[in-house]
């Protein structure tokens, strides 16, 4: 099964930015679709980017796209999403998952491989 940790999270001002990374263990990260969901008190844990294991479908849920992008470095096993303008719908716990699926436009996660998540807050 693979580790996941991210990293990144922190307090910025709307319209900041601020990169996220997972890292991954395991040598099957290389054959592993990804995906970040993030939650926000009282909300359910909700779907925000996905990509395959090669990168070269990267998935976005509405309300981020154009915003937020998702890649990943096989050679380093980590995963990154970039989030730029953010805003105050933004702020929640945002974590990471390994070895969903892609479905169409949504990525399913696996349950059970997630990370500890990390904190992003927004200020106006």
């Amino acid at each position: 099964q693979v580790q996941l940790v991210e990293s990144g999270g922190g307090s910025v001002q709307a319209g900041g930015s601020l990169r996220l990374s997972c890292a991954a263990s395991g040598r099957t990260f290389r054959t592993t679709s990804m995906g970040w969901f993030r939650q926000a008190p009282g909300k359910e844990r909700e779907f925000v980017a996905g990509i395959s294991w090669s990168g070269s479908t990267p998935l976005y849920a509405g309300s981020v796209k154009g915003r937020f992008a998702i890649s990943r470095d096989n050679a380093y096993n980590t995963v990154y999403l970039q989030m730029i303008n953010l805003n105050p719908e933004d702020p929640a716990v945002y974590y990471c998952n390994a070895g969903g699926s892609i479905r169409g436009n949504y990525y399913v996660p696996s349950l059970g491989s997630w990370g500890q998540g990390t904190q992003v807050t927004v200020s106006s």
